[in-house]
């Protein structure tokens, strides 16, 4: 009786908050579940009719002429592009994060607060004025520009912005800190007894990274790798803002769906894809850290 008593006594303290996360996350998840089985209203908007167009959309198309059926060649170029930004500023977010994590958590313990903080800065600031202040430094008449002429180095601007290069940029910069301080975290906990032993033994430094560091930091690893390929999958502001409208990507290209395009469906579509490719990686997480406690 007890034992019922303090059961329904904790329901009823998470009530609220499943109540909250109900409400604000599954029910509008829910119904872009809906809006993709309908069929697109004239003017925007839905209209109430079943239709499994949107999801045929999704990665095929039908010739207006002919009515062949073909592949949606623009919307598999972007799926690829995004998933192949997010994978490239997701090693690039690694190989610049690792030595930075590795670095802090070799500090002295006093002076590793101050070094946390200044990774945190960024986050201080509006994505949206971090990603201009990219655009500042790399577009033609910007800092790297304005510099390598006032030295010689080159004649004319060099093209950045408005390129893959750029939108690659900004994601590294913008998702870098949830990068380093999984990373750190994990370095943190590292016995460096075992790495003064594998020294000891005449390990050289690249077999005591591979051997003994990076197999304890891959939590660390596959949690920063998760914490950034997410929200760089889905991001709208920074190719917007650095591709110029030019170089879309998954997000950019549902506002178009749901903006200029006026087809609800089909960006509820894209929307429940982009959804399905997160848990994906989501699983690909969870799957990884239990084999690695299991392993523990």
């Amino acid at each position: 009786m007890i034992e019922l008593k303090h059961g329904r006594r904790q329901w009823a303290l998470l009530s609220p908050a499943v109540g909250l996360i109900t409400f604000a996350a599954a029910g509008p998840l829910i119904i872009v579940l809906i809006y993709s089985v309908l069929q697109k209203g004239d003017y925007a908007g839905v209209i109430w009719n079943f239709s499994a167009d949107a999801w045929f959309n999704v990665f095929l198309e039908r010739d207006i002429f002919d009515d062949t059926v073909s592949i949606a060649d623009a919307h598999l170029s972007i799926f690829m592009r995004s998933l192949k930004l997010a994978i490239t500023a997701t090693v690039m977010a690694f190989l610049v994060g690792f030595p930075t994590a590795y670095f802090i958590a070799t500090r002295p313990a006093r002076s590793r607060n101050i070094w946390l903080f200044l990774i945190t800065i960024p986050f201080w600031t509006n994505l949206l004025i971090r990603t201009f202040a990219i655009m500042e430094i790399i577009r033609n008449e910007g800092v790297i520009n304005t510099l390598l002429m006032a030295s010689g180095i080159i004649e004319q601007p060099i093209q950045m912005l408005y390129t893959d290069f750029a939108i690659t940029l900004g994601l590294l910069y913008v998702y870098l800190p949830l990068m380093v301080l999984p990373l750190y975290a994990s370095i943190e906990k590292i016995d460096f007894r075992l790495v003064e032993a594998a020294y000891d033994l005449y390990g050289t430094r690249w077999k005591v990274l591979r051997r003994i560091v990076l197999p304890l930091v891959k939590p660390g690893i596959i949690a920063g790798s998760i914490l950034v390929f997410i929200p760089a999958l889905g991001a709208y502001v920074t190719p917007r803002v650095l591709g110029g409208g030019k170089n879309l990507m998954l997000g950019n290209l549902i506002e178009f769906q749901f903006g200029q395009g006026r087809n609800w469906p089909l960006g509820s579509a894209l929307s429940i894809t982009l959804l399905v490719l997160v848990m994906f990686a989501l699983l690909f997480y969870v799957r990884n850290t239990t084999r690695s406690h299991a392993h523990g």
